[in-house]
């Protein structure tokens, strides 16, 4: 939802620092160790060490956003590179989820866990889908001026939100079973949301 006002201010944040490494460090690179980082971050959640786990979260999105700066910055954006960043920050955040679940270790954490999961699948087939058929109508990120590889259809629901809910998962962690049923519902409206927007604009 608030995606595309934020892009700008964090590339303009990010910036100086993709200046200084970017002759040095692929981007890819930098998509790869903020995959181990956002892993690490779940460990740290599994084990209960809620704090340790939300200072590697925020550093996993910190090299989320820089890899797409530098790559930016240097020329070498890619599709390749754009698919291995989808993918991974898909993982990571599948894996957080999951190994705080586990962290908690009770039925109702399993099942509101189990929950969110199954609306991140649907929430990802029907952004993405929606993102290849609007590029292939020339109607993507290049015509729109997006910053990323691909269009991101908007929604309640984006990049913005996803950080705040994490955050809360960890600074809260005795609020994630509810945490997770409120997220989970968000995400499945988000879904609903651009199904409707499909069934209008798509079925020409």
């Amino acid at each position: 939802m608030l995606d595309r006002n934020l892009r700008v201010y964090k590339e303009q944040l990010l910036d100086p620092v993709a200046r200084q490494i970017g002759q040095d460090i692929h981007p890819t690179s930098i998509t790869v160790a903020g995959a181990f980082v956002g892993v690490a971050a779940g460990v740290a959640g599994w084990q209960q060490a809620y704090w340790l786990g939300l200072v590697l979260w925020l550093l996993n999105r910190v090299l989320d956003g820089l890899d797409g700066t530098v790559a930016r910055r240097t020329g070498q954006q890619s599709d390749l590179g754009g698919y291995i960043d989808i993918l991974l920050d898909d993982l990571v955040y599948s894996v957080i989820v999951l190994l705080l679940a586990i962290g908690i270790n009770t039925v109702p954490a399993y099942i509101a866990a189990g929950f969110l999961l199954v609306n991140y699948r649907v929430n990802a087939a029907s952004w993405m889908y929606l993102s290849s058929v609007l590029e292939k109508r020339a109607m993507g990120a290049k015509s729109s001026g997006e910053m990323t590889s691909i269009t991101m259809p908007p929604g309640l629901v984006e990049g913005t939100e996803t950080v705040a809910f994490y955050i809360a998962f960890f600074v809260f962690p005795g609020l994630i079973t509810p945490l997770f049923w409120v997220f989970g519902v968000l995400i499945a409206l988000t879904t609903i949301q651009r199904v409707v927007w499909a069934t209008r604009n798509l079925s020409q």
